[in-house]
């Protein structure tokens, strides 16, 4: 068995956050900035966005194109951030959403809906993290331990609505999360997941409409719809020490519409 380092702080954390120029990407490489690591600020199209973020936090933060999709264009994100700050890369986020808009009205139906969409998502969720994990792999040994956080969601639990191919996308990236964890625990690798329902407000949401968000606020113990910060602030849990007895594990932050 591999010898197994203690889990780092998060301040001496190299952090890589996949989708991180907008959204809920965004806010959690903030969470981690405010807490001290240093965060790869990975994008696809955002290149402004991202190049922002990282200019306020100068050798903390470096942003970087990559297709998440493409194992190649991984690789040589890990190698430009291993040039970057010296240190491996501690911790995965793998939140980089493809091509998806959360409008109710607008979604495919289930008569309609072609598969081609679900193949999109799928290689959009699961090939992205898989991907990511892989490439990953020597830097976790390197640092004697990892954390990878896959952000899934409350709909495969409670479709409020049937979202068909996201949904399923995120079904599957969960049983990712769990058969990871059994495979990667022996070398103090922890894969967990971090569940939202809808969020208020991310770019992919910008198009629901506002009934929607008062209709799930009024549905939740807390009487509120959860904001990117707050699911944010659960991701920074999982890769810390506090989490380092729990892996294979999906939490939901939902306020509550969802009670497991």
């Amino acid at each position: 068995m591999t010898e197994v380092s203690p889990a780092p702080q998060l301040s001496e954390q190299v952090v890589l956050v996949t989708g991180a120029a907008r959204g809920l990407g965004r806010r959690i490489a903030e969470a981690f900035l405010r807490e001290g690591a240093r965060v790869v600020v990975n994008y696809h199209a955002s290149a402004t966005a991202a190049e922002e973020l990282a200019a306020g936090y100068p050798g903390r933060a470096i942003a970087l194109r990559a297709d998440v999709r493409d194992r190649a264009q991984v690789d040589e994100l890990f190698s430009k951030a291993a040039g970057t700050f010296d240190a491996p890369v501690s911790t995965v986020v793998n939140s980089a959403l493809v091509d998806f808009s959360f409008d109710g009205d607008a979604r495919p139906k289930a008569e309609e809906i072609s598969f081609q969409r679900f193949s999109g998502q799928f290689e959009g969720a699961v090939g992205s993290a898989l991907n990511v994990v892989q490439a990953a792999s020597a830097d976790f040994e390197r640092a004697g331990n990892g954390r990878v956080i896959n952000i899934g969601t409350n709909l495969f639990q409670h479709p409020v609505v049937p979202y068909h191919d996201y949904t399923a996308a995120k079904a599957a990236l969960l049983s990712l999360t769990r058969t990871l964890a059994m495979d990667l625990g022996k070398r103090g690798i922890t894969v967990n997941m971090v569940s939202g329902g809808l969020l208020r407000t991310t770019d992919a949401s910008a198009a629901t409409p506002q009934e929607v968000f008062d209709a799930i606020a009024a549905g939740t113990p807390l009487g509120s719809v959860t904001t990117p910060e707050e699911l944010a602030d659960a991701v920074l849990f999982f890769a810390s020490p506090w989490a380092r007895a729990i892996t294979g594990q999906n939490l939901v932050v939902d306020g509550g519409l969802v009670l497991n």
